[in-house]
């Protein structure tokens, strides 16, 4: 009873007086990474908190300030050239829903099990799709540059990596995801092959090229495994968090799609065990799951069992969660060989632990000291500036 009476007195004295208390506990034993090295800083969709994501533009700013690596996602036009959108479906990152041209355009089809009603890159033609303009995708975000950028190809991001690169004296790398690639396949439009002969007309062949391929899917890099040697990464998904900080899974983010097609009974959670890093190890060289699978945070109940308003604004989000001891995963994921990237990592205060006052800084070192070897930010400029200060 005393330890229990100890260890509550200790957390609400982290509450009112000292909330970085957690943070500070981990950096007490910060753990390197795998390679000994500083963390890579991934352009989350470019630098998509300051401009319109996947576009030219949102690269060029996350190179500019510093990021290693610019994040392409993938999908497929109708003529089968690969472009950078976050999902198949457009009109939430384009004016497409504005252009009357294309309003026959709108259908429903099935994701991932789930029947989707918009505009679909795959009903496109490269040259339709050069006419759209990108558009920011979070509301509480500019709004001052959308309508003004392109939709860029595949070749396009990777002829700007290269000229940065050459313009800076250090080397830009790519690190694209394939976007629902059994939806892709089923279109007659599949992603892997169309991916990795453009990775060869680059040069980028070896695991030492600037490439790392991502995929919440399986199958598809067991694929890409027997066919190159560019890193890989095992992306882990959820729907949510549980007031415990607990994951939680449901359809269709509770297990790689093709796991619901070959009908295994695993999920996510299930990839993150020991077994199933090791499992990984197999295909992959690193893997990527969402925050909370590597430090959770939890929910304060008041006595009438409701979460409570920590900060006193009305609101309850991230802001009124409280992080609690970190799992397991970058532990065991090091020592099965593979390398850890989380994702995704944004400046906003509301969108931050109570723990961290507020400070993006103090989330990005707690997740450094506990050894991440990389991690995407939407505002890769404070991601650098804290690692580059370790």
């Amino acid at each position: 009873m005393m330890k229990a009476t100890l260890l509550r007195a200790t957390m609400l004295a982290g509450l009112t007086c000292n909330v970085l208390g957690a943070a500070e506990a981990i950096a007490q034993t910060a753990t390197p990474t795998l390679s000994g090295q500083k963390p890579l800083i991934v352009g989350h969709r470019g630098a998509s908190g300051y401009r319109p994501e996947h576009t030219l533009e949102s690269y060029k700013l996350a190179i500019e300030m510093g990021a290693d690596f610019i994040e392409p996602d993938l999908v497929a036009t109708k003529d089968g050239v690969l472009i950078a959108r976050h999902e198949p479906i457009m009109s939430g990152t384009t004016d497409v829903s504005t252009r009357p041209e294309f309003a026959s355009r709108k259908t429903t089809r099935k994701i991932d099990g789930v029947d989707t009603t918009d505009w679909f890159a795959g009903d496109f033609t490269l040259a339709e799709i050069k006419t759209l303009r990108a558009k920011q995708a979070f509301a509480d975000r500019d709004q001052s540059h959308n309508g003004k950028y392109e939709i860029p190809t595949l070749q396009e991001i990777i002829d700007l990596a290269k000229t940065e690169s050459t313009r800076l004296g250090r080397v830009i790398g790519i690190y694209p995801e394939t976007k629902h690639s059994i939806f892709h396949a089923a279109i007659g439009l599949p992603l892997e092959d169309r991916l990795l002969d453009a990775l060869k007309a680059a040069g980028w062949t070896e695991k030492s090229s600037p490439v790392i391929i991502q995929s919440f899917e399986t199958a598809n890099l067991k694929y890409l495994r027997g066919k190159t040697q560019v890193r890989l990464i095992q992306l882990v998904d959820a729907d949510d968090v549980d007031k415990d900080g607990g994951i939680v899974l449901a359809a269709p983010f509770d297990k790689p799609y093709d796991f619901v097609v070959t009908g295994d009974k695993r999920s996510f959670k299930d990839l993150v065990t020991a077994e199933g890093l090791k499992e990984i190890k197999t295909y992959a060289d690193g893997v990527a799951p969402w925050k909370p699978y590597i430090l959770p945070g939890k929910q304060v109940l008041g006595d009438d069992g409701k979460p409570q308003d920590l900060n006193k604004d009305g609101v309850i989000d991230e802001r009124d969660r409280v992080l609690i001891a970190p799992t397991n995963v970058v532990k065991d994921a090091h020592a099965a060989g593979l390398f850890v990237h989380s994702w995704t990592f944004r400046s906003e205060p509301k969108r931050l632990a109570s723990n961290y006052k507020g400070d993006p800084a103090a989330e990005y070192k707690a997740f450094f000291d506990l050894g991440i070897d990389g991690l995407f930010s939407d505002f890769p400029d404070a991601a650098v500036k804290v690692r580059d200060s370790k």
